[in-house]
């Protein structure tokens, strides 16, 4: 009988949200496009702990590629 019980328990826990998903959802909220109803779902049912991640990660990619396009440019002069 538990074994019902803690599989129908299961199936009311949100899924986690794929990386596809996080990856659109972090690059629409870095470029401003980001809706107000998909922040809201993303939030809503999810942990924001993968959300986080990514975004650091994404802000750390992109500052070292500015950093590396600088660099490059100023070596060409």
């Amino acid at each position: 009988m538990n074994d019902v019980t803690d599989n129908n328990n299961n199936d009311q826990r949100p899924r986690s949200p794929g990386v596809l998903k996080i990856m659109q959802s972090i690059l629409a909220g870095a470029f401003g496009v980001q809706s107000d109803k998909r922040r809201q779902e993303d939030f809503s049912h999810h942990s924001p702990l993968p959300y986080i991640i990514a975004g650091i990660l994404f802000t750390v990619a992109f500052v070292g590629g500015l950093i590396i396009v600088v660099k490059l440019v100023l070596a060409g002069q």
